[in-house]
């Protein structure tokens, strides 16, 4: 049994139109054996499994060995900027699939694919300048700091 000490919580950087069947698509045309992700949210808050948790995704290098990565489809507006464009489904979906996923690994740290940053400036923060990515397109320490 793998050590959980994280659920990163992502976005597929994707439109909300995207399918799961076009996700895994994108995984292979990666080369990856196993996708980026254990979860993925649709905007209808449908939750797909699309790998099993004690196999290894590809969601944040350097920490796949000790995390469960949870997905929700969208991220991008229109013009192809970050944007946190979750629905109303996908927001309750996520809450309750992180509470259940928290109960399992109490010690996991919630938090979004941006906060594995490099903090830069060594002040114990990690702010928006020292992003490498935007994902999730929005504060998932702070939204769900109480689960």
């Amino acid at each position: 049994m793998r050590t959980i000490k994280y659920i990163a919580v992502h976005c597929t950087a994707s439109h909300q139109s995207q399918t799961i069947e076009s996700l895994r698509q994108e995984f292979l045309r990666k080369g990856w054996v196993n996708p980026g992700y254990h979860y993925a949210v649709a905007p209808d808050g449908k939750i797909t499994q699309l790998l099993d948790e004690d196999k290894v995704s590809n969601g944040v290098k350097g920490f796949n060995s000790v995390s469960i990565n949870v997905a929700y489809i969208g991220g991008i507006d229109r013009m192809g900027k970050p944007a946190d464009n979750r629905t109303d489904a996908q927001k309750a979906s996520l809450r309750t699939l992180l509470s259940m996923l928290h109960k399992k690994y109490p010690v996991a740290v919630i938090q979004g694919h941006r906060d594995f940053s490099t903090d830069l400036n060594h002040d114990g923060r990690i702010t928006s300048n020292e992003y490498v990515k935007a994902c999730p397109c929005f504060d998932a320490k702070t939204e769900y700091a109480n689960i």
